[in-house]
């Protein structure tokens, strides 16, 4: 069984707690919206196979108005219409910096993106991706379970 890394060390963890919160809060005054900063958080889990952010993120994203068919259709993005530019520009960010190293075609999407966001947003974007990536393992190391919930998202019993 994993050891849960924010009940060992649990100073590192209100550390890492206390960055997200800052990266969250600078990224939106870069000019991202909850909305581009909890989809950048749900892609970039999908793609590392965090169940635990996964669910907290799809959560809330909901709760940031992402709507569910969005949520629904994230993993074919780029196969959609329904995403606004900025919206496939900040996913364009979330897989390059989770797919690492960077490709010719992350290359480009990574242009493409900050031409789309601006210098400001951009860099936002990769922060957010960057921090999520940090979360995604820490999750995945500890093994955090996933508890059930009932159709209105309350914790089952």
């Amino acid at each position: 069984m994993a050891l849960f890394m924010d009940k060992v060390l649990k100073e590192s963890w209100k550390d890492a707690q206390k960055f997200t919160a800052t990266v969250t809060e600078e990224a939106e005054k870069s000019g991202l919206s909850l909305e581009e900063i909890e989809l950048i958080n749900v892609r970039a889990s999908q793609l590392n196979g965090c169940a635990f952010c996964l669910d907290l993120h799809s959560r809330q994203a909901r709760s940031a108005g992402v709507t569910p068919q969005k949520l629904d259709m994230l993993p074919a993005w780029r196969e959609s219409s329904l995403y606004t530019d900025r919206e496939t520009a900040v996913l364009a960010v979330a897989e390059a910096a989770t797919r690492l190293p960077l490709t010719e075609e992350a290359h480009a999407d990574l242009s493409a993106a900050q031409g789309v966001l601006g210098d400001k947003a951009f860099v936002g974007a990769e922060w957010v991706a960057s921090t999520i990536n940090l979360f995604n393992r820490i999750s995945i190391l500890s093994e955090h379970p996933v508890r059930t919930r009932n159709a209105e998202g309350q914790l089952a019993r």
